[in-house]
């Protein structure tokens, strides 16, 4: 279903205006929302394009995405991360996003899990560390 976006020069109002069909969806057949107006002017849209959950993860599997993980360098590894948060849709925590920022200003992930031991610990004390990929 086509949405399209105007401003009413009768109302003076910005609408969006549904077409039930890409054919029937022309300027002459539009109609203001609100005060039934025929002096419409089209306005350029922003598009959104929405990813599946599968396409998301299929396009974090491309090798371009990890660029510099190879090398070790921190800052990649905070790249990485916030890649990741921003793909996925999550927001970093307070102690992830305290950890991201150490990395980025290059500290080595060894001297940030010494210096924050309850980092990824889970509610009965046990976890903490970091994995492979510096998490």
């Amino acid at each position: 279903m086509p949405i399209y976006e105007y401003v009413c020069l009768d109302c003076r109002k910005r609408v969006s205006v549904f077409f039930r069909t890409f054919s029937a969806a022309s300027d002459e057949a539009a109609r203001c929302p609100r005060c039934e107006g025929r002096h419409l002017r089209r306005l350029v849209s922003r598009v959104a394009v929405l990813k599946s959950e599968e396409n998301r993860l299929d396009e974090m599997a491309d090798p371009s995405f990890m660029a510099g993980l190879e090398n070790e360098d921190p800052r990649a590894l905070a790249g990485f991360m916030r890649k990741m948060s921003d793909e996925m849709g999550e927001p970093l925590d307070a102690e992830m996003s305290e950890m991201v920022d150490r990395l980025e200003r290059g500290e080595s992930p060894e001297a940030i899990e010494q210096s924050m031991p309850d980092l990824g610990a889970d509610a009965s004390g046990a976890g903490g560390g970091f994995d492979d990929f510096g998490m």
